[in-house]
């Protein structure tokens, strides 16, 4: 009720002074008044409606704000993490290639011991062939001999001479 009296009573200075008439006259006082007044009834009426209006438009403003921000720390937080773990990623690759490295190192000295026992074990084979084939081929001499000397008739030969030459012959 109060605001529809204070509505009328801005509205009746507007209905006085907005008749048509043939004055030329301009009073600036009078339409400066009104203004004032006219201003003063808008702002009683809707000056609650405004600041609410604005002080919620500010904490809106305020938590979208807060939001953005908040937004942009958990994305910040996740670059530092995704950059923490990419130079843990590259400490866990370099230390990968060093146990590389030295599992290729470790690997060479082993084949390199391999194969110098390989070699090791070849030549102490080849030794042995070639005892096996001297006393073989020292037998077969031993054998020609003998029988060179027992199917020719013109050597007589005792069996203490044979012995003797097979001896020789043997050493």
């Amino acid at each position: 009720m109060k605001r529809m009296l204070l509505l009328g009573l801005a509205l009746v200075p507007v209905a006085l002074f907005a008749s048509e008439g043939a004055e030329t006259n301009y009073d600036i006082v009078q339409r400066t008044v009104n203004f004032i007044i006219f201003a003063a009834i808008l702002w009683y009426l809707l000056a609650d409606k405004i600041k609410a209006f604005f002080s919620a438009r500010s904490l809106s403003i305020q938590a979208e704000l807060d939001k953005v921000q908040d937004t942009l720390k958990a994305s910040q937080d996740k670059v530092a993490d995704a950059q923490k773990k990419l130079e843990e990623a590259k400490k866990i690759a370099a230390e990968i290639v060093e146990s590389a490295k030295a599992d290729v190192d470790s690997v060479k000295q082993k084949v390199a011991t391999a194969v110098d026992v390989d070699i090791a074990n070849l030549n102490k084979n080849l030794e042995e062939m070639m005892k096996v084939q001297t006393s073989k081929v020292k037998k077969q001499v031993v054998a020609e001999v003998l029988e060179e000397l027992l199917s020719s008739e013109n050597i007589k030969l005792t069996q203490s001479e044979l012995a003797n030459i097979v001896l020789k012959k043997v050493a």
